[in-house]
């Protein structure tokens, strides 16, 4: 807790300082009207790629925008309550978690349980066809995309050696060429041949699930304005995407509707972005001297966050003025938030636990005090250390040093209860009946993030049910 809380601290202190290094003036931007926008977008963008609308099949086009409208009509999109610098908002874009069984993804201290889409080996009910349509069309969406990923990421380390191959050539002697060749042939083995599982092109692109987004900003009273370069309403402020695999590709689909707004004059605007429309806005984290880019997003597009680009850039979204949809598809690091590992967790705990095979009477197998930090980190069992603590043949060093291990543990657990139950409070969200959620009246900690023991989750009207952490 402490750590992010400092992670956080540092980030709002560069912003306030380039914000006093900016004083009245705005840093500069290009869009595509400006002559150098394609060389600094080739130069200090290039890990951001663009796939236009009409280099997809159209039958994808037609599905994905079908599967939009019909979530929305199912009123299936809704606000997060979202904690930033220690105060709670709700989203200004309406949103839906839908992937891989079991998977979550949390941002901005908001974990999301994903509704399934269909997998092969499991058997998940949908309370409407349409429902289903809708889910089956965004995992073809997304079987699509991490098969244009991996091809985008092999053609730009294909291109990427070439230049260094020509500019190696040209620089060097002709007797050298022969030997930088070979070298360099070594060099593009290496791009293709992946060192470790963590830097393999597959493993970067597996996107495991999609955070759909969906917001209308003429419902909007207010919207932020972007405060650096002038690029006017955000939907979405800069950022780094969170919960990510490292160094992994986040493609996104971008859906505006068409004609659901008034008409536009694109002549009207002679400099910096068009306002009436959807832009993907780009810079350099915490630099002041590169420009930033704002590039123009239309129905069926798609761009790809490469590689290391989510670590070394920020990104936002830049309203327009229609209704807009997006499918932003992510390798998720959820190894401490899938259903398989909270059952884990929760067989661990239990494996302390014995039941008195006559009285039915609850007891701890051991007090040991590695025991108890484990099982005092998965799950609430206070009760019952305290029952055995307190009884006689334990001399008082002994009781000491167990609650001396689990004390900090208790404090931590009380702290974000009242944290969350405040949050739960003042979050006027509502969830449809067909993706309910019910929590029993206890939590526990897991990671040092707050979970939820006992949730039950049940998709399309108790039709398909987990028990979820």
């Amino acid at each position: 807790m402490k750590r992010r809380a400092g992670a956080s601290e540092k980030k709002e202190a560069k912003k306030q300082k380039l914000l006093e290094e900016l004083g009245e003036s705005w840093l500069p931007y290009l869009t595509p009207r400006d002559a150098e926008f394609h060389q600094l977008w080739k130069t200090r963008y290039s890990k951001l790629f663009l796939r236009k609308a009409d280099k997809i099949p159209q039958e994808l086009h037609h599905i994905v925008q079908e599967a939009f409208l019909t979530l929305q009509k199912h009123d299936c999109f809704f606000q997060d309550l979202v904690r930033i610098k220690g105060k709670d908002f709700l989203t200004p874009v309406s949103r839906i978690l839908i992937g891989n069984p079991g998977c979550t993804y949390k941002y901005l201290n908001t974990r999301l349980f994903t509704v399934p889409w269909p997998m092969e080996d499991y058997e998940i009910k949908y309370c409407h066809p349409e429902l289903f349509a809708a889910c089956k069309a965004l995992i073809k969406l997304n079987d699509y995309l991490n098969v244009e990923a991996i091809q985008v990421l092999q053609e730009q380390n294909l291109s990427e050696t070439r230049e260094t191959e020509n500019t190696a050539v040209t620089d060097r002697e002709q007797d050298f060429s022969t030997f930088i060749k070979g070298s360099l042939l070594e060099v593009q083995s290496s791009l293709y041949t992946p060192r470790n599982d963590c830097t393999s092109l597959k493993y970067r692109t597996s996107y495991n699930l999609t955070l759909l987004n969906y917001m209308d900003p003429l419902q909007m009273p207010y919207l932020k304005q972007e405060p650096y370069f002038g690029m006017g309403n955000m939907a979405v402020s800069w950022h780094h995407d969170e919960n990510l695999i490292e160094r992994s590709t986040v493609a996104v689909y971008n859906y505006s509707c068409e004609g659901s707004a008034c008409d536009k004059d694109n002549e009207q605007y002679v400099e910096g972005r068009d306002p009436a429309d959807w832009h993907v806005g780009l810079k350099v984290a915490w630099d002041i001297k590169t420009p930033g880019l704002a590039i123009p997003l239309h129905p069926g597009d798609c761009y790809f966050m490469l590689d290391d680009l989510n670590m070394t850039h920020q990104h936002c979204v830049l309203a327009g003025f229609e209704p807009r949809f997006s499918s932003t598809h992510r390798v998720a690091e959820c190894s401490t938030g899938t259903l398989e590992y909270i059952f884990g967790q929760c067989e661990v705990a239990l494996q302390n636990l014995q039941v008195d095979s006559d009285s039915a009477a609850l007891s701890l197998k051991s007090l040991e005090v590695q025991v108890v930090k484990e099982v005092e980190g998965i799950h609430n069992e206070t009760s019952l250390v305290l029952c055995e603590v307190g009884k006689g043949e334990r001399t008082m060093e002994q009781r000491n040093e167990i609650i001396s291990c689990f004390l900090p543990l208790l404090t931590e657990r009380q702290e974000l209860r009242k944290e969350w139950t405040a949050r739960g409070c003042r979050s006027p969200q509502q969830i449809h009946p067909e993706f309910r959620v019910s929590i029993d009246s206890f939590t526990c900690t897991v990671g040092g993030e707050i979970n939820w023991v006992q949730m039950r989750w049940e998709f399309a009207k108790g039709d398909a049910s987990a028990n979820l952490q």
